[in-house]
């Protein structure tokens, strides 16, 4: 029998070129099909239909690191490309193209999806996925997988007879479709929308596309089935007595604090309403930089295991919380012993079980915004909590917020120690991070903090007077996260300047911003704090043993020359004072494209070196401790 006789690519590539300029000429797929230009019945490939799918969910950019198993959707892509209908990112890793699609998304709301082959690179995507899956991000991934008709092993496929393995393993982190059948695929893109547009709590969305399924035939296919409508937002939380139970809770109690998370990002009016209604004072999550400006006189900024003197002193002390968007993360409240004095909780979440999280607790499931501003009519009706002065709980916390002012000032007029590592006084990361955020405010650069000592310095330095300044990755503190978001600057809309603001350990986890920076002709910055060690590990383990282990080496690396090897980057050395790197920082802010600031930062003993933890943590040998007490608080 003589075999089928394949589909002519080149007219296959001129009928689906033919397909897109009439789209881009209409203005979207569905402009199209509102005409008549493009019919209402098509005959099409199945990874064609998706991307016309994804053309109506307003996802036209696509980082790709293609391979074996998406060479048929890179095809399409190609085309439409040709067109001018989306935009193909090539990435030197998965772990980079999800990172700054979850950038991407974070800063501008833009979507992008990101697109593997099979095996190890849709795996590395995976582990990336803990970024948007962990901050309320919605990204595509179309990954490659086995074929269906299961005629034998598939290269790079989990290597055991059994199909649907890859599906098993991505439904553990989100939601996930495997496109068995090429006719499931209107099913597949309105389960992709509700997860990636969720209005409350959007993730990752995993659609695996067999390999054999991508190019399959799709006869008399109606395009109309593409037309998904977003999920609606949740409204206020229902009223069963809760909202006068909660106003009467707060009335009564005397030392109210209010737990800023994620999910209050746009009610920062509706909380600082609160604060005065309720004479509370707010702790707020690095997720949120600026939903509460900096300076407002009750923020008393973060808390937690790695917080603040304020954040942690009101935390410590309040007898009420009002827990407003947050998961209760075991750092952000000291695993679940960061209230020890609170006899009530307020929770207001669209998750019912983030919603009952705590014990003594009244739940208001809904928006946000909307369910503080019921509560808030609640308060205003009734008498003022303080009528003359500020009460004892207001002045205690605002004296406890000099304090930290008058702490962390201590540190920026010593900004240099020496460090035997470097045989010199260096800059302390606090004084460089105190620096280089007060220069990119002033310039409205856009902060991306990596994980480890970097993120837990900067959220309890970084002055943000409104959200979108400042984006610190603390849901999964992924490694290499600053650096890979940094593509996003040149992948927006309306291009900004971005500050990567890392450790040496970081950056080498996910370096290749250096090459697909300069390839996507992103203006940003990449300051590489180097103390040649994972100092936050080193200072956990000093914290509870009293000596560190296997988080360091002695192996120099020349970032100037690696920085400078790659063609575009401008690679310099920031100095060991203040005004050195400053004057680094502009020589950076001048430069048209990529730069790289290496910075040696101390690492020590000496307390003016960092700026401390002040909570708990059920890690290594704390765990005892803090488990009996959180059995003893007992919400």
């Amino acid at each position: 029998m003589a075999p089928p006789t394949p589909v002519d690519p080149q007219a296959l590539a001129a009928l689906r070129l033919a397909r897109a300029q009439i789209i881009a000429h209409a203005g979207g797929v569905q402009a199209a099909l509102a005409t008549g230009a493009l019919p209402s019945r098509l005959d099409i490939t199945t990874v064609e239909a998706l991307v016309l799918g994804l053309l109506i969910q307003d996802v036209a950019t696509f980082l790709t690191v293609l391979g074996h198993g998406s060479t048929e959707l890179g095809e399409v892509l190609r085309v439409y490309e040709q067109a001018g209908l989306v935009r193909t990112v090539p990435c030197r890793s998965e772990v980079e193209a999800s990172h700054a699609a979850a950038a991407l998304r974070w800063v501008t709301g833009e979507k992008a999806a990101v697109v593997t082959s099979i095996g190890p690179g849709a795996l590395q995507a995976l582990a990336a996925s803990l970024v948007p899956a962990s901050n309320g991000l919605g990204v595509w991934y179309l990954l490659g997988d086995e074929t269906t008709q299961d005629e034998g092993p598939n290269m790079q496929q989990v290597p055991r007879h059994e199909q649907g393995l890859f599906h098993r393993i991505f439904s553990v982190m989100g939601d996930t479709y495997t496109l068995h059948t090429p006719w499931a695929l209107p099913t597949a893109m309105r389960r992709g929308r509700l997860a990636v547009d969720h209005p409350h709590r959007a993730g990752p969305f995993f659609l695996l596309l067999p390999m054999n399924t991508q190019p399959a035939p799709l006869e008399g296919f109606n395009p109309a089935e593409l037309i998904i409508q977003a999920p609606p937002a949740m409204p206020a939380a229902g009223d069963d007595g809760a909202y006068a139970a909660a106003v009467e809770a707060l009335m009564q109690a005397e030392r109210v604090v209010v737990r800023v998370g994620g999910g209050a990002r746009g009610a920062g009016p509706q909380v600082e309403r609160l604060l005065e209604l309720a004479d509370a004072v707010a702790v707020t999550s690095p997720l949120v930089s600026g939903a509460l400006p900096f300076e407002h006189p009750r923020n008393m900024l973060v808390g937690g295991s790695k917080g603040s003197l304020c954040g942690n002193h009101a935390m410590e002390n309040a007898d009420l919380l009002v827990a407003v968007g947050t998961r209760a993360v075991c750092q952000s409240d000291s695993s679940r012993t960061g209230y020890p004095r609170a006899q009530r909780v307020i929770s207001i979440n669209t998750d019912p079980h983030a919603a009952v999280h705590y014990g003594r607790s009244i739940p208001l499931v809904g928006d946000a915004a909307a369910t503080l501003e019921r509560v808030n009519q609640g308060l205003a009706a009734q008498p003022a909590k303080v009528t003359d002065g500020i009460s004892p709980w207001f002045a205690a916390c605002r004296q406890q917020r000099e304090a930290w002012e008058q702490f962390k000032a201590q540190r920026y007029r010593n900004p240099c120690l020496h460090d035997p590592l470097w045989g010199r006084a260096v800059l302390t990361q606090p004084a460089a991070i105190k620096l280089a955020t007060d220069w990119a405010r002033q310039k409205s650069a856009v902060c991306f903090f990596d994980a480890g000592d970097v993120q837990a310095n900067g959220f309890q330095i970084v002055e943000c007077d409104r959200p979108g300044r400042v984006f610190t990755e603390t849901g999964a503190s992924y490694m290499g996260w600053a650096s890979s978001a940094l593509l996003a600057a040149g992948l927006a809309e309306r291009p900004f300047y971005g500050l990567a603001l890392t450790g040496d350990g970081s950056f080498m986890m996910n370096p290749q911003v250096l090459i697909d920076g300069v390839a996507r002709g992103v203006h940003g910055c990449l300051l590489v704090m180097d103390n040649r060690r994972m100092a936050a590990i080193s200072g956990l383990q000093k914290a509870q043993y009293g000596v560190d282990h296997a988080t360091w080496d002695h192996v120099p690396v020349d970032y100037v020359q690696l920085g400078a090897a790659v063609a575009g980057v401008l690679a310099l050395h920031g100095g060991h004072t203040i005004e050195r790197l400053h004057a680094a920082l502009e020589q950076a802010w001048a430069h048209p494209g990529l730069s790289l600031i290496h910075l040696p930062v101390y690492y020590g003993d000496d307390p003016l070196g960092g700026l401390g933890a002040y909570g708990r943590w059920n890690v290594g040998n704390w765990v005892d401790g803090t488990q009996r007490l959180r059995h003893e608080i007992g919400i």
